[in-house]
């Protein structure tokens, strides 16, 4: 089977190969694997403040497995997986776009737990983490805005809508992608907010044919949550 092409996102160049189902397919497998070990061993970190790190750094990490997964097993370049330069326009964009998403994700979150009535804080370790002195606030960040958002970044975008932008039409592509990515976060207040991310996410890898900016505004969201969870418990206490 022959790899699908995509254009250049900012030259429209055709030819760059691009992964399909057999990498979806992979790369998910590991993933679901990968998420089925942490789901046995990460509860049995008592500390809820370490347990957040851990948390934040295997989320990235599953990515990152599944990722690897997906390049090894027929294409094997980086570059048709969307790692390739994008311009400073780009990533600026995506760093204010980061903030959007925080704002209409909170917003999206709320109109949920209001709806469904579930209002579970399942990032209760996350928060432990932030508020849990200055060594363990830098951790969370670099965990929670570098690591992840790189690892989530790299399948559900790289991977996932990539191999769907290939055969669907693009808010196909970019719907279903986020809503995979959205239903990985769990049936829980975070879905919402997830989708929120995985929808501008896509596009702007359509837009610019790179993980880099979905990185960028991944990683913005994150640091967004981290920080007001901080000025949230500081005004608190």
């Amino acid at each position: 089977m022959t790899p699908h092409t995509i254009g250049d996102g900012r030259t429209g160049r055709v030819g760059r190969r691009r992964p399909a189902w057999p990498e979806v397919i992979a790369g998910g497998l590991a993933y679901a694997a990968s998420f089925a070990l942490v789901a046995v061993f990460l509860p049995r970190v008592a500390d809820d403040a370490v347990a957040g790190v851990v948390g934040l750094v295997v989320s990235g990490a599953m990515g990152l497995v599944a990722f690897a997964v997906a390049v090894l097993i027929r294409i094997r370049g980086l570059s048709a997986f969307g790692v390739r330069r994008a311009t400073a326009r780009q990533l600026l964009v995506a760093a204010a776009l980061g903030i959007g998403a925080y704002v209409l994700g909170t917003m999206a979150a709320i109109i949920y737990m209001i709806v469904s009535g579930d209002a579970q804080n399942v990032q209760t370790s996350y928060q432990e983490a932030a508020n849990a002195g200055w060594l363990s606030l830098a951790l969370t960040l670099v965990a929670g805005s570098v690591i992840t958002p790189l690892g989530e970044e790299a399948f559900f975008r790289g991977v996932l809508a990539n191999a769907l932008f290939a055969r669907y039409r693009a808010w196909i592509a970019v719907i279903a992608s986020a809503a995979i990515f959205a239903v990985a976060h769990g049936i829980n207040p975070v879905l919402p907010a997830a989708f929120v991310v995985g929808v501008l996410a896509a596009l702007m890898f359509r837009w610019s044919g790179s993980i880099w900016p979905g990185v960028v505004l991944h990683g913005v969201n994150n640091a967004s949550a981290t920080l007001v969870s901080i000025i949230v418990a500081t005004a608190a206490g």
